[in-house]
């Protein structure tokens, strides 16, 4: 009888223990999942300085280098002199500052094509691939004072990009591609104007795509580093394609917050509640 009593006790306390580690183990993987599937607050702040050293300092940070002209940008050229009636032939249009509009610029601007040109009345064909804005305006005043006027004629000639273009896609607020009227424009100002990177965006490898001459280039940058001002990427060049990762997080279903983690930890212990009682019954 003594044996049999000890048996059954020793059942018991086996009992006990095992169902005991059954619900560490599940404490166990609710902790892990609640810790893993939040995000954290490192993953959103922009700019952080990684090595700990609070103290302040000035960050240097590399210039943006003059941008040269590829096929199919488009230029804006104004040429004005003294006598306004004198360079009017120059111009295709005469539209004031609606021809400024980008609908504008996309029909009377002056487009680069395939062979490194543009067409300019009176003046021809001028190649200005692999030249700045700068370069080209030079360039176009040289062959003015030179075949066309004097300098009492005051030739005063612009030469702007019609608009700094990119596109951005991923996990930013707004998606597709943006023209703004700007000479520079930096990957942080790009996301600002774009909606800002979601919750669940990977601030910490924003892919950069870029058109060179030379082929395309790609290349992550993390935002969440302040040393990101030091990157030849952190100025953008017209036409660059920035794309925003998903984190895993968004991946899981998780949760992106620790209440959205808790509420999908009590669901799964609900369901596997009802689970187990539908089949004890």
């Amino acid at each position: 009888m003594a044996i049999l009593l000890n048996c059954e006790m020793k059942s018991y306390i086996c009992y006990k223990n095992i169902k005991m580690n059954k619900s560490v183990l599940f404490l166990w993987l609710g902790i892990s999942l609640f810790f893993t599937s939040c995000i954290a607050t490192n993953d959103l702040i922009y700019l952080q300085k990684k090595n700990g050293d609070q103290v302040a300092s000035p960050i240097l940070t590399l210039a943006s280098k003059p941008y040269r002209l590829q096929t199919n940008d488009v230029l804006s050229i104004t040429i004005k002199a003294n006598d306004p009636k004198l360079v009017t032939i120059f111009s295709p249009t005469n539209q004031g500052e609606a021809g400024k509009s980008e609908s504008g610029l996309y029909f009377d601007g002056f487009t680069v094509d395939d062979h490194g040109n543009i067409r300019i009345p009176v003046l021809g064909e001028i190649n200005v691939n692999g030249f700045t804005v700068e370069e080209i305006r030079t360039k176009i005043e040289n062959q003015l004072l030179a075949d066309y006027f004097n300098k009492e004629a005051n030739i005063f000639v612009t030469v702007k990009l019609a608009g700094f273009k990119y596109t951005i896609n991923g996990e930013i607020g707004s998606t597709g591609t943006k023209t703004l009227f700007q000479d520079h424009l930096n990957i942080m100002q790009a996301i600002a104007n774009s909606g800002d990177i979601t919750i669940t965006g990977n601030r910490k490898a924003v892919t950069i795509i870029r058109q060179l001459p030379s082929g395309i280039e790609m290349h992550d940058i993390d935002l969440t580093d302040i040393n990101v001002m030091q990157s030849p990427y952190y100025y953008l060049q017209p036409n660059d394609y920035i794309y925003i990762k998903p984190l895993k997080q968004k991946t899981w279903g998780t949760g992106k917050t620790g209440l959205e983690s808790m509420g999908t930890i009590l669901t799964l212990v609900s369901l596997s509640t009802t689970v187990f009682l539908l089949l004890k019954n």
